[in-house]
């Protein structure tokens, strides 16, 4: 099976993939397992209203080996379109999850990501947690692009290590984006853009309860705990993508990504 035999549903443009935690698990086990390239993004709310505003961030989301619905909202989109066994595949979730997987399977992980040090916490916590889990490198980039130098250097580092999967923790879009331009210039087969999990892995950021997790209101949570900096993104985006949801309906997603 190729990552495009997995079915689709478009939310705005956005096609995702519709899967579960286990479906998810098992398409990047084989990828490892057969040692084909791809990248994953995990999308919510914040992402498609990215790709609203930028082409080129769209077609890297319908290009990518699986795009998992991160948020309740991306869940419910699915069941509108015709999904009804879709489920959350959230970035923090998906980390432990893959990182149990990769423990048991003796495969090697790189962390890319996170102000300074956050990645080593992040690589700490999970070999706590996981004592059998190879972890062969971290890196947390300047927040400033990369000369072609350093980029260079970047490559070279995180090739030498040899992963098999590469955790991306760059934030949306920059992570994708990242992802897209050196998906071919890694050796690993997988590249994973998680996001905030690395913050939330390393004790940075608290995490929503469960509650507001399945309920659809960690953005709420996540607002009111990062007022600045995510206040004017939620209050913005949310909005608007339900208006826009309501005049455009998720469907499934037609056969080419381009």
């Amino acid at each position: 099976m190729t990552a495009a035999a997995i079915p689709r549903f478009e939310v705005l443009g956005v096609h995702l993939s519709a899967v579960d935690m286990d479906g998810a698990l098992t398409e990047i086990t084989r990828w490892i397992e057969e040692r084909c390239n791809h990248y994953v993004c995990v999308t919510g709310v914040h992402g498609v209203m990215e790709a609203q505003r930028d082409e080129s961030l769209r077609l890297i989301h319908n290009r990518s080996g699986l795009t998992t619905p991160d948020g309740m909202p991306m869940v419910w989109a699915a069941r509108w379109a015709g999904f009804p066994d879709v489920r959350r595949v959230y970035g923090p979730d998906l980390m432990l999850a893959l990182s149990e997987r990769a423990a048991q399977r003796g495969w090697r992980c790189y962390l890319l990501g996170g102000k300074e040090g956050v990645a080593d916490r992040t690589a700490a916590r999970l070999a706590r947690a996981f004592p059998q889990l190879s972890v062969v490198g971290t890196h947390s980039p300047p927040f400033r692009p990369l000369t072609e130098a350093e980029d260079a250097e970047l490559v070279e580092r995180i090739n030498a290590s040899n992963p098999d999967i590469v955790w991306v923790g760059l934030s949306t879009p920059k992570q994708e984006r990242w992802m897209a331009a050196h998906l071919h210039k890694l050796t690993a087969p997988v590249l994973i853009g998680v996001g905030a999990a690395f913050d939330i892995h390393a004790g940075v950021v608290r995490q929503a309860p469960l509650w507001m997790q399945h309920s659809g209101l960690e953005w709420l949570f996540r607002m009111g705990t990062e007022p600045r900096r995510l206040a004017r993104r939620y209050l913005s985006n949310n909005p608007r993508f339900v208006m826009r949801v309501l005049r455009r309906r998720p469907g499934p997603a037609p056969a080419s990504t381009d």
